[in-house]
């Protein structure tokens, strides 16, 4: 009996400590997890204005009308330089598939002078000032980056003019506004919210024309000019400010 007791009050004097030492003890600190990482997904559909500049190359064929009334090749030329302007258009996108429309216009300075095959005595120059582009666009968007294609209409300002090599007077000038059609390709990227970087190869097909009418002049063999073919291809590279938000957030699917 005295080992009893004393043995029962310490078991009891225990049971009374231990929940003063829990109450004791720091709570548990509780971190809320962060929320998971999003990227934003860029996105194309807007209204976007921009600037390019690069280097052109125009073709020209020339077709010489002979005093017996028979048209005859010239010989070719191209004539190549800087160009440098702006263009203004519309995307939208659906999925990864985006769509589109712009108008591009640029100067040109695309000159060069040859001396006729036919009649040494004559020269001809070629000169291509200004041209725009009116184009549809297609093209398919790994979110930043973006490959398209596109085609439509060109417009081109020109001056044609012969003159004697020997003397540099003038015989017959023309200065015309050629239309025809375009094809082109290009890729750009979003390097930042809302501005983007790219360059575009593009291949204009120019109407030859008929310009008997305005190159008539007298010569021993040369009676005047029949036509003159003409393409161009050209590489610029492109600055877009496009207005609109940048994207939103990958959705997370469960």
């Amino acid at each position: 009996m005295n080992k009893f007791l004393p043995a029962t009050v310490g078991l009891v004097a225990l049971a009374m400590a231990a929940p003063a030492s829990a109450a004791d003890l720091a709570a548990r600190p509780y971190t809320k997890a962060p929320p998971p990482m999003v990227a934003p997904i860029y996105d194309w559909t807007g209204f976007y204005i921009g600037a390019n500049g690069g280097w052109g190359q125009a073709h020209n064929c020339w077709d010489f009308l002979i005093v017996t009334g028979a048209i005859v090749r010239d010989g070719c030329t191209n004539a190549s330089g800087g160009v440098v302007g702006g263009q203004i258009g519309y995307r939208w996108q659906a999925a990864s598939w985006v769509f589109g429309l712009e108008a591009q216009g640029d100067w040109a300075d695309l000159k060069r002078t040859r001396i006729s095959l036919i009649d040494p005595t004559l020269s001809t120059t070629s000169k291509i000032d200004a041209f725009g582009l009116f184009t549809g666009q297609i093209g398919y968007a790994w979110n930043a980056a973006l490959l398209y294609v596109k085609g439509g209409a060109a417009v081109t300002g020109n001056r044609f003019t012969v003159f004697d090599t020997l003397t540099g007077i003038g015989l017959a000038s023309l200065s015309s506004t050629r239309w025809g059609g375009t094809v082109g390709v290009g890729f750009e990227y979003g390097f930042a919210p809302n501005w983007s970087v790219g360059v575009e190869y593009d291949r204009l097909f120019m109407d030859s024309g008929n310009n008997t009418n305005n190159f008539v002049f007298v010569r021993p063999l040369v009676a005047g000019v029949s036509r003159i073919n003409e393409d161009v291809d050209m590489v610029t590279v492109r600055f877009n400010y496009r207005f609109g938000g940048f994207g939103g957030p990958v959705v997370g699917r469960y």
